[in-house]
C-alpha cells in the first residue's frame, strides 16, 4: 500500500527490525523538527540504513541509503538538556521507497514509499527450540546487567519476532542484517539465524 504523503526519513548506521527497540539521541535541528512533527501529527517516521555517508552533517552527494526500511513510532521523549532529546521508539511495519529520496532545504530526507506486508504469524519449528531458549536466556542475562534489550512482552511463540531479535544481537555486517530484514519468509529468516548460531556453537542441541 502506497503512503498518501512522502515519508520523512532518518538514515542511521544500523538496521531497524519490526518490533525492535530504537533509542535515539537527537540534537540536529532537522531531526528535532522531525520529532516535533511526528509528535504533533501522531505519525511514525522511516528508519533506513546508510549504505554510504554520515548520520550527522550529511549532504546530498555523500549519502546513499537502502531502499527498504522500517517505520518507527515514538513511544517516549525526554529533554535531556536544551537542544537534546532522548527518544524511545518501536519498529513497526517495513516499507520500500518507490522514488529516489529528496533532501529538503532543512536537510531532512523525504521519499514516496509503500508499505510491505507484515510477517505471517508462524510458530518456530520444533528444530528451533534451542535457538528460542537461547534468546530467552540472552534477554535474561542482559536484563540482569541493567540493559533492556527488547520491547516487552517477549513473543517467543512467533518465529518472525524471535528471528528479528536475534538479528539485532548478532555480530554480523549491516548488509547481512539488511538482507535478513528484507526476507519475506519469517521461517527462513529464523532458519538462517539458527544456522549461524550453530556454526558459532552458540546453539548445540
Amino acid at each position: 500500500m502506497k503512503l498518501q504523503k512522502p515519508l520523512s526519513l532518518f538514515p542511521l548506521q544500523m538496521v531497524l527490525f519490526p518490533g525492535g527497540l530504537l533509542l535515539l539521541k537527537v540534537f540536529e535541528a532537522r531531526y528535532l523538527d522531525l520529532v516535533g512533527q511526528c509528535l504533533r501529527n501522531r505519525e511514525p517516521f522511516g528508519v533506513v540504513c546508510l549504505r554510504h555517508g554520515a548520520e550527522v552533517g550529511a549532504n546530498e552527494k555523500g549519502v546513499r541509503i537502502e531502499e527498504t526500511g522500517v517505520l518507527a513510532a515514538i513511544d517516549d521523549v525526554d529533554s535531556e538538556q536544551q537542544g537534546i532529546l532522548r527518544v524511545r521508539c518501536t519498529g513497526l511495519q517495513r516499507f520500500r521507497l518507490s522514488e529516489a529520496p529528496v533532501q529538503q532545504a532543512n536537510g531532512l530526507w523525504v521519499a514516496a514509499a509503500e508499505l510491505l506486508d507484515d510477517d505471517e504469524l508462524q510458530a518456530p519449528a520444533e528444530t528451533m527450540r534451542a535457538t528460542v531458549e537461547a534468546l530467552s536466556q540472552a534477554a535474561a542475562t542482559l536484563k540482569e546487567k541493567g540493559a533492556v534489550p527488547f520491547v516487552e512482552p517477549m513473543r517467543l511463540d512467533d518465529a518472525g519476532w524471535v528471528a528479528n531479535r536475534w538479528c539485532e544481537l548478532l555480530p554480523i555486517s549491516l548488509a547481512a542484517k539488511q538482507k535478513l530484514m528484507e526476507l519475506d519468509d519469517p521461517g527462513m529468516r529464523l532458519q538462517l539465524v539458527d544456522e549461524f548460531l550453530r556454526s558459532r556453537q552458540v546453539v548445540r542441541k
